[in-house]
């Protein structure tokens, strides 16, 4: 079952431009598109952290969508890019030393850009959702995190052989071989002060939805203020599409956290 508007694909369709592209670093791969509403104020801010296994090849265009649709709302957004798998020093630990060093350049640059930086919160799609959970459980600064079908348990993501062991490309390794790496990088665990949500389609082909499950029903035992939110028949990519059926919930969580 789809519930995108037929003949759209967010993947391929072109996203609304952005207000401007900020370099964080120095490499072509490190930058954000920042989106602002048209109101004044201090806004509430989305960092948003797009998917695709980590590869080079996916890069944040589709991101685009919900990025745009959040700032109709009334929050600003950053959506980042970073150093992927096939990109020099993409993977662990580069890829994380992107997403650390640009969640710090949107703190120190807050204010330039109006926005409320106390009021931020921290989002990934499949990938982007282990790389949003990861930077909560490294950075005490972090408040609140939601992963959008996230890759959480990378054990798991191992023993599934997800996207032809996209975690091995990623982390350099099996689990065996390089334990340091699963334990710096694998959400599951590290201890996160932040408040958490995870969403995720019952009907996700890609990254199955117990991973999810399994990741709150872990936390909530170790006292983390996590929380679940699956939504039946939605599929992988339906919860970041603005024209799906499932996206007035992500985005009222989103909301709801944000308040």
């Amino acid at each position: 079952m789809t519930l995108t508007v037929p003949g759209e694909d967010i993947l391929t369709l072109p996203p609304p431009a952005a207000d401007l592209r900020l370099a964080y670093g120095k490499d072509a791969s490190q930058f954000f598109d920042l989106r602002l509403p048209k109101t004044g104020g201090r806004f509430p801010v989305v960092m948003n952290i797009h998917g695709g296994f980590w590869r080079a090849k996916y890069d944040l265009a589709h991101a685009g969508h919900l990025c745009a649709a959040l700032t109709a709302k009334g929050i600003a957004t950053w959506n980042l890019e970073y150093r992927r798998v096939g990109n020099a020093g993409g993977g662990w630990p580069g890829t994380f030393e992107d997403v650390v060093n640009a969640y710090r350049f949107l703190l120190q640059n807050a204010k330039r850009y109006d926005l409320d930086a106390a009021r931020m919160v921290l989002m990934g799609h499949s990938a982007g959702g282990q790389l949003a959970l990861c930077l909560a459980g490294h950075e005490p600064s972090a408040k609140r995190a939601i992963s959008l079908a996230g890759v959480v348990d990378l054990q798991k993501a191992f023993d599934l052989h997800l996207s032809n062991d996209a975690v091995v490309e990623f982390l350099g390794g099996k689990p065996k071989e390089i334990a340091d790496h699963y334990q710096e990088a694998d959400p599951m665990q590290l201890n996160s002060k932040a408040v958490q949500w995870l969403i995720h389609g019952t009907a996700d082909d890609v990254v199955p939805a117990w991973l999810s499950r399994g990741y709150v029903e872990q936390k909530k035992k170790r006292g983390e203020d996590v929380h679940l939110l699956e939504i039946p028949q939605a599929g992988h990519f339906d919860l970041i599409d603005p024209h799906s059926e499932a996206w007035p919930r992500v985005e009222a969580t989103l909301v709801n956290l944000l308040s």
